[in-house]
């Protein structure tokens, strides 16, 4: 008899996948990511911060949960509308929120410097780029 497996085991797998598809998607999917950057750009200015890793950090419990419940809810809806590049890019915040809670696991800890780095390029791309072509 297998057992099955942990969510946190589940979520080590759904953030490994999320990390490697936005590292190879970073130079592929030019759409995906300035979805992510001006998802992530527009909840960092909500926050009155200039990248995504800087919202997280002053993000309160509150502000975490009600941010996942949305994204969940969004998500969800734009997977079944068939969006599956908007809902790509709210799983990639999602995870990113929910891997901060893991910190003690120095691997954990590792990729999400990794992911946010990657989140706040695309934040930085897009915002250089709507500046520079504002329609």
């Amino acid at each position: 008899m297998t057992t099955a497996p942990t969510k946190e085991a589940e979520f080590k797998q759904r953030f490994a996948s999320v990390l490697q598809d936005l590292q190879e998607a970073g130079t592929r999917d030019g759409e995906t990511m300035a979805l992510i950057g001006s998802l992530a750009s527009e909840l960092a200015a909500s926050l009155k911060q200039q990248s995504w890793s800087g919202a997280k950090s002053v993000m309160t419990t509150e502000t975490y949960n009600d941010l996942l419940k949305t994204f969940e809810a969004k998500g969800n809806g734009h997977h079944q509308a068939g969006r599956i590049k908007q809902a790509y890019a709210i799983q990639a915040l999602a995870v990113s929120l929910i891997v901060a809670t893991q910190r003690a696991d120095q691997v954990m800890a590792q990729g999400e410097m990794l992911l946010d780095a990657i989140i706040d390029r695309s934040v930085a791309i897009y915002r250089q780029q709507t500046r520079s072509n504002p329609n």
